[in-house]
């Protein structure tokens, strides 16, 4: 029950000596202040980390065709083969779980020679022939016009779409892109959109916009490529993990290209799910190690306040004896030593969290004034969750700090109390 009384019994003894109840109340303030920025500077890493993957669907792999290791069925070790159309069916067809299942070739980039032309202006970009559901596994905002559609590969268009930094090479500033023509290999594709990626994709954002996407069937057409596929990327759904089906999907491969069932080379693949985890894992770490760090510098806070509670008792043994002489229960003596430890140590955490948004905010502001698209550090923040647990934090340490001076309190004797000057 609230009793006024007793506040202000509280609001007294920790006003009686104010200098020492803030140096006192400091190390709490210092300790709920680190464990905040150490959280929010954690939450700040991962935030710019998955923005590099550029909201790329991570539950993805990327595969390829390797040389055999292994010699079977007569044929030798070192055999190269490539995947076939073909493949892409057989995926779908033999593997639950799947959700987009994307054959893609690729010709010229970055380093190579140049395979663009329009005019006078050349360049040397990605081109990449693709299917619609690409735009699902790696994510890119369509600035103008429209991406690839199944028509365009049933009728194997000559069309393209083009990244914004390809726009600003092939193009001046005022010109109309879309319904002009670029020269691909001395093959001409209307460009139909025109597009920017979401991040980098754990890569370099400036390159990122420097690719070309045209139908995989007219890139297979134009650059005679028949029926062969360069890579594919494979996307699980939901209720499943890609690295717990990629092993259904070598399978399937190995026993398309007669390749050997232990034959672990003749595959190549990188598992962004996989390596999406290992990076979860690290902030689980980081966290871990923030917690353990905050606490550690908290708890010696607490040790400073639970010192000066215990000189409080010190000093107020004559006030005890009289409250104790007059009927006071060793009950309401330990109560009122553990809420004013209590109030103490949460009106300083309070001050500490109040401390560390106003930082935060200020680290925000400075990071909103500038371009976060190539920053590995965005939206330092915590959640309310976080302030939950720095709350009960607080009254464990207030509990904790109060304990030893208020059974000390209670141990004094009324007569003893009352002898001391």
């Amino acid at each position: 029950m609230f009793s006024r009384d007793k506040w202000d019994e509280i609001l007294e003894s920790l006003s009686a000596n104010w200098f020492r109840t803030i140096m006192t109340s400091f190390g709490v303030l210092w300790g709920i202040f680190i464990l905040v920025i150490l959280l929010a500077a954690g939450k700040g890493l991962e935030n710019g980390i998955k923005q590099g993957f550029g909201g790329m669907a991570t539950n993805s792999m990327f595969m390829w065709s390797q040389g055999t290791s292994k010699s079977y069925k007569g044929m030798p070790k070192g055999r190269y083969y490539n995947f076939k159309i073909g493949d892409v069916q057989a995926i779908k067809d033999n593997v639950n779980g799947l959700r987009f299942v994307s054959p893609r070739n690729q010709l010229g980039g970055f380093g190579g020679s140049n395979n663009v032309v329009r005019g006078l202006k050349s360049g040397a970009f990605n081109v990449y022939g693709d299917y619609p559901e690409i735009i699902e596994q790696q994510p890119m905002n369509i600035t103008s016009g429209r991406f690839l559609n199944h028509n365009d590969l049933e009728e194997k268009r000559k069309v393209a779409v083009i990244g914004e930094s390809v726009k600003s090479t092939m193009y001046d500033y005022d010109e109309e892109v879309l319904g002009s023509y670029i020269k691909i290999n001395g093959v001409n594709f209307q460009i139909i959109g025109t597009y920017t990626k979401k991040g980098g994709g754990g890569g370099n954002p400036e390159e990122a916009q420097k690719e070309i996407f045209v139908p995989f069937t007219t890139f297979s057409q134009a650059f005679n490529m028949g029926e062969v596929v360069g890579w594919m990327a494979i996307t699980a759904d939901d209720n499943n993990s890609i690295t717990s089906l990629k092993q259904d999907v070598f399978n399937v491969i190995r026993k398309r290209h007669d390749i050997h069932p232990e034959d672990d080379r003749a595959i190549g693949n990188f598992d962004l799910f996989q390596e999406f985890n290992k990076i979860s894992g690290l902030f689980l770490a980081l966290n871990g190690v923030a917690y353990f760090v905050g606490v550690l510098v908290l708890l010696s806070g607490i040790i400073g306040i639970s010192n000066i509670m215990l000189i409080v008792v010190k000093e107020r043994t004559n006030e005890i004896g009289v409250r104790r002489a007059l009927g006071a229960t060793p009950a309401s003596i330990r109560g009122q030593i553990l809420m004013e430890s209590i109030v103490l140590t949460i009106i300083s955490g309070m001050a500490g969290i109040v401390f560390a948004t106003l930082v935060l905010l200020g680290v925000n502001s400075l990071l909103d004034s500038m371009d976060s698209a190539e920053m590995m550090f965005v939206n330092p923040s915590v959640n309310i969750g976080v302030i939950i647990i720095a709350l009960l934090i607080l009254v464990i340490s207030g509990l904790l700090a109060g304990l030893i001076p208020a059974q000390n309190a209670i141990r004094i004797k009324p007569v003893d109390a009352l002898r001391t000057e």
